[in-house]
């Protein structure tokens, strides 16, 4: 029989087990800050009716979907996270309860071109809390402080979430008679980082519907910058002038009025008036959130208000508030500047039990014992030369090995090797374990992201 070459997709990544371990931990980090703040777990199928997930779609969501026929039925595989979530609140409408928040880790799927630091199959880290018929602006000022907690945990400082409002934009746009090309506006606004304020300048007096007197206004209101305090000061003179404005303006004030009480310092938080999203469902609050030292990654987690999640799939209105990280990108990004910390350990066990007698059964109660009191532990019983084995233990990485020869069985302890430091100890098996979680407590002690100012620490 031919063997065939192994091979994986392009735009599909593929781990070996010590990344797959960085990536788990930054995973875990994610389950438990969204729990922290009372959201629930969900997972949607992979695969659903093309119908019911392009129902909101169309446009580059069609070209972009995975969509394919087994027999009678037109399959789609999901293309993001928050389509499948309207449908599952619609179709459970009667049995949750609301406000309801949930969170959802898993993988998309999106037949673009795949280049370097996009993905066709990646995971994204979703949270969003969906309203029945109304939902409170405290959801909208809370949002700052999980994006906050959840890059603390991970172990950044110096990261920045931009938040505006769509509304504030809208009305701006509306005073200028612009409001049917508010969204056009906004796309070209959006290219700021990358073209600099002048360029961005004639590019918006390019347009034939912008005349020379709208495009300075509109590079003018964009580029207010100070503090909070300074920026929504700026905004005030325009009060009064757009019912929609002014909306805007009472939202966005109250969500930076109770960041303090979240928890969220200023320095991380800044209101920017160039954040739209490019998203026309999104029709209030919007967030960015930026590694200042990569301005090159890109925004790392955004979202924004939505006030009609589920219109396609039920006659209630379902406004909501959410947010979503793109973790595999992150995650390669991250791995791609060397801010992954690589002295976390990685080994898939705390401890190698390494038999040295014939009799295995001391090992295998050992082993037991160590699992017992929730150490990882392999149990290794290969007929290798104690050389080889030392290799394996080495070569996974793995924290701690112990022997279990004629003279420890005679004692009653345990050999220990720390393989890290190299030093050995001969203790009872309850001393070693507590060496061992000790040890463990301190390998475990950093960060998993790695900051330029931290990497010496």
């Amino acid at each position: 029989m031919p063997q065939v070459k192994p091979r994986t997709l392009s735009g599909f990544m593929e781990l070996l087990p010590a990344p797959q371990q960085q990536l788990e931990r930054m995973l875990n980090v994610l389950r438990e800050t969204y729990a922290l703040y009372g959201f629930t777990p969900l997972d949607t199928p992979l695969l659903e009716s093309a119908e019911v997930l392009l129902a909101k779609g169309g446009g580059e969501t069609e070209k972009q979907i995975y969509r394919f026929q087994k027999g009678d039925s037109d399959l789609a595989l999901r293309f993001d996270l928050t389509v499948p979530l309207a449908k599952y609140v619609a179709q459970h409408y009667g049995e949750l309860s609301f406000p309801f928040r949930r969170y959802q880790i898993g993988k998309v799927y999106r037949g673009e071109r795949a280049q370097r630091g996009r993905f066709r199959e990646f995971y994204q880290a979703d949270i969003d809390i969906i309203g029945d018929g109304k939902l409170s602006i405290l959801n909208e000022a809370e949002i700052p402080a999980i994006i906050y907690q959840t890059f603390s945990r991970l172990g950044l400082k110096r990261f920045q979430i931009r938040v505006n409002n769509r509304k504030i934009l809208n009305g701006f746009y509306a005073m200028l008679h612009l409001e049917g090309y508010a969204s056009d506006i906004m796309r070209i606004v959006d290219k700021l980082d990358k073209v600099g304020q002048d360029k961005l300048g004639l590019m918006l007096a390019e347009e034939p519907y912008i005349n020379e007197d709208a495009a300075g206004e509109i590079l003018e209101f964009i580029l207010i910058r100070g503090s909070n305090a300074e920026v929504l000061a700026r905004l005030e003179d325009y009060r009064g002038q757009n019912a929609l404005f002014d909306e805007g303006l009472d939202e966005l004030r109250a969500v930076t009025e109770h960041l303090a009480a979240f928890g969220v310092p200023e320095e991380n938080f800044a209101v920017d008036l160039t954040i739209a999203r490019g998203l026309d469902y999104y029709t209030g609050t919007v967030y960015e959130t930026a590694l200042l030292d990569h301005p090159e990654i890109g925004s790392v987690c955004s979202g924004g208000r939505y006030d009609n999640l589920a219109g396609y799939y039920i006659d209630k209105p379902l406004p909501g508030v959410g947010i979503s990280i793109g973790v595999t990108r992150l995650f390669y990004v991250l791995g791609e500047q060397g801010l992954l910390n690589p002295a976390l350990p990685t080994a898939p066990a705390d401890v190698l039990v390494l038999p040295m007698t014939e009799d295995l059964a001391p090992a295998v109660r050992l082993a037991t014992e160590l699992r017992a009191a929730g150490v990882r532990t392999q149990l290794y019983t290969e007929q290798k030369k104690f050389k080889a084995k030392m290799a394996y233990a080495d070569k996974l990485a793995i924290p701690y090995a112990l022997f279990l020869g004629e003279d420890e069985l005679a004692g009653n302890v345990v050999a220990c090797k720390d393989m890290t430091t190299g030093v050995q100890t001969t203790l009872s098996v309850p001393e070693t374990i507590s060496l061992i979680r000790a040890g463990l407590r301190e390998k475990n002690r950093g960060a998993i992201i790695l900051e330029q100012s931290n990497k010496g620490e």
